[in-house]
C-alpha cells in the first residue's frame, strides 16, 4: 500500500511514545506502531505537562490548611468542572472519582433500587456488577433494529430500575443508538447506564442532549494512564445508597453509635484520593474538548477504513461484526486470520515488526462465544496513529500470510512467545530495560 497524508491529529494532541523505538527479535529497533489504544491509551503530552505542574504542590486534599494543600484540594474539585463540562451534564448530575470504570460500574450497582437489563454483548465490566442486584440478560439479534425490539420487550415485560450499556463495542466499535435508547429506558420507566470506556475517546457525548443518567469512563482510556476514572450521573441514588467505601472523607460526623454520611460525591470517595489521576482525566478533558470533533473523527474513520480495506485484501482474514446494520464504529477493527491463533499472530507482529495489537477474549466472553470464537485479534487507533501505522500493519499480516514468521513461536501458560526470546525484558540481568527490577 502506499502511504498517504494522513489526517492527523497529532500537530493537536502529542502524545508520549509517538518517537518510541522498541528492539526486534532479529536485532535491531523499529518504530513502535500502536494499535492497542482500546486497552490503555499513551498520556497526552498535556496530561503529563499538568502532572508535572502539580507534583510540587502534591499534597493532602480536604484536609490541610498548608498552602500546598489547597493548591492540591482546587486541582481536584476543579476536575468535577472540566469532566462535566466535556461529558455536557445536566446541572443536577454529579461526578464522583473512581479508579476506572470498572470501579465506577461497581459503585453504581450498589446504589441501583431495582434489576438492571443488560445486552449478552457487554464488557464484563459492564455485565458481571449488576448480577448480584438482579440482571437480566438479552441475547443481542444480528441487527441492532431487532435487539432494540429485544429490549423493549424485556424492558415493558417486567419493570426494571437501569438499562446498562455500553456506548461502543471493546471488540468492534460499533456504537449504539444512545438518545433513542435513553428514550425508550425512560419511556418503560427505568433509567439508563452507558460504559463509556471505548466512546468518550472517540466521540463527543452530550448528556444533556442524549438524556442519559448515567455515564462511567476511564482514565487510561482516555489519554490520562494514572489511575483515575469517572462516574457521572443523577444524585438521588447516589445520596440514598450506602457508601461504596467506609472511611474519612465520606462523612459529616462519627460516633460511636451512629453515623452521618456525606452526600455524594463525597460519599463515595473516602480515602485520600488520587489528586494526580483526577488532574490528568480533567487534564485530558480539556485537552480533547480542544480538539474540533469534526477533525477528531475524520482522522479515526480515515485510519480504520485504510485498515479494513488492507485487511480484507489478505486471503485468510475475517473482520468481526456483531450487527449488519451497525451504521458507526469507532476506530477499533477485530479480526481473525485463518490457519493462526490470534496469539501467535500478536507474537509475531510484536517480535519481528514492532506492533502492538491485542489478542484474546477482549473482557467479552459471551460475545466472543456468540460469534464462535474462541479469541481474535483487535487494532484500535487513536490520535497518534498514521497512514504508515496502518500500512505496516497490514503489510506485516501479508508477510505472514505469504511466507510466514521468520522466527519460532510457542505458547506458554496460555501466551505465544518467540522461542528464542532476544529482547530485553524487566527481569534481564543486564539492565538493559528502562523498567529493570531492582
Amino acid at each position: 500500500m502506499t502511504a498517504v497524508a494522513d489526517t492527523t491529529c497529532a500537530a493537536l494532541a502529542r502524545v508520549s511514545g509517538d518517537d518510541l523505538l522498541v528492539p526486534l527479535v532479529q536485532g535491531g529497533t523499529a518504530a513502535y506502531a500502536n494499535f492497542d489504544y482500546a486497552a490503555s491509551a499513551p498520556a497526552l503530552a498535556a496530561v503529563t505537562e499538568r502532572v508535572s505542574q502539580l507534583l510540587p504542590y502534591y499534597a493532602s486534599v480536604h484536609r490541610g490548611a498548608g498552602y500546598a494543600s489547597r493548591i492540591s484540594t482546587e486541582c481536584y474539585e476543579a476536575a468535577r468542572t472540566s469532566v462535566s463540562r466535556f461529558v455536557d451534564a445536566e446541572d443536577d448530575q454529579v461526578v464522583v472519582f473512581t479508579r476506572n470504570t470498572t470501579d465506577s460500574l461497581n459503585l453504581l450497582a450498589n446504589c441501583v433500587p431495582g434489576d438492571t437489563v443488560v445486552l449478552d454483548t457487554e464488557h464484563h465490566a459492564n455485565f458481571l456488577p449488576w448480577a448480584a442486584r438482579g440482571r437480566r440478560v438479552v441475547r443481542a439479534a444480528d441487527t441492532i433494529e431487532e435487539t432494540i425490539g429485544r429490549l423493549v420487550a424485556e424492558l415493558c415485560a417486567k419493570p426494571a430500575a437501569l438499562l446498562a450499556v455500553t456506548g461502543a463495542s471493546n471488540v468492534t466499535g460499533e456504537v449504539l443508538p444512545l438518545e433513542r435508547l435513553a428514550y425508550i429506558a425512560h419511556q418503560c420507566g427505568a433509567r439508563i447506564l452507558v460504559d463509556a470506556a471505548q466512546l468518550a475517546p472517540h466521540r463527543r457525548i452530550s448528556l444533556r442532549e442524549c438524556g442519559i443518567d448515567y455515564l462511567a469512563f476511564s482514565g487510561h482510556k482516555l489519554y490520562a494512564p494514572f489511575g483515575a476514572g469517572v462516574l457521572v450521573g443523577r444524585r438521588d441514588w447516589l445520596d440514598s445508597a450506602d457508601a461504596y467505601l467506609a472511611g474519612g472523607g465520606a462523612v459529616v460526623e462519627v460516633g460511636i453509635d451512629s453515623t452521618r454520611w456525606a452526600p455524594a460525591p463525597q460519599r463515595h470517595e473516602a480515602g485520600s484520593p488520587n489528586v494526580l489521576g483526577v488532574a490528568a482525566l480533567a487534564a485530558a478533558c480539556d485537552a480533547l474538548s480542544a480538539i474540533d470533533a469534526d477533525t477528531r473523527i475524520a482522522h479515526e474513520q480515515t485510519l480504520a477504513e485504510r485498515l479494513r480495506t488492507g485487511l480484507c485484501a489478505i486471503p485468510g482474514v475475517e473482520l468481526l461484526r456483531i450487527w449488519s446494520d451497525s451504521p458507526d464504529s469507532v476506530g477499533i477493527v477485530a479480526f481473525t486470520l485463518a490457519g493462526f491463533a490470534p496469539g501467535h499472530v500478536a507474537a509475531y507482529l510484536s517480535a519481528e515488526c514492532g506492533i502492538g495489537v491485542r489478542d484474546g477474549r477482549f473482557c467479552a466472553h459471551p460475545l466472543l462465544a456468540r460469534l464462535g470464537l474462541d479469541g481474535a485479534l483487535r487494532a484500535s487507533i487513536g490520535l497518534g496513529t498514521t497512514s504508515t501505522d496502518v500500512d505496516r500493519l497490514v503489510e506485516a499480516i501479508a508477510t505472514l500470510v505469504n511466507k510466514g514468521p521468520s522466527w519460532s513461536y510457542a505458547p506458554t501458560d496460555g501466551h505465544w512467545n518467540p522461542t528464542p526470546e532476544t529482547r530485553p525484558f524487566a527481569t534481564d540481568p543486564t539492565g538493559a530495560s528502562p523498567c529493570t527490577l531492582a
